[in-house]
């Protein structure tokens, strides 16, 4: 069963993440996070954290696993 989470950076929505057994997928809804596009992480959280770090920020997201 595959799943599906919002990540948003500073109230921006940055993509979701939908993960299956073998991780999770990046796919941008903002072109500032464009480079995160399709690129796999091990886990949710760690898809976040880069999003995070496109901005230079570390703000807590609302609508990420925790």
């Amino acid at each position: 069963m595959s799943k599906a989470y919002i990540i948003e950076v500073h109230n921006r929505t940055a993509g979701i993440v939908a993960g299956d057994e073998r991780g999770f997928t990046f796919f941008s809804s903002d072109r500032a996070f464009d480079r995160l596009d399709g690129r796999d992480f091990r886990s949710a959280r760690e898809a976040e954290r880069a999003a995070r770090a496109v901005l230079g920020g570390r703000q807590t997201s609302t609508h990420s696993p925790s």
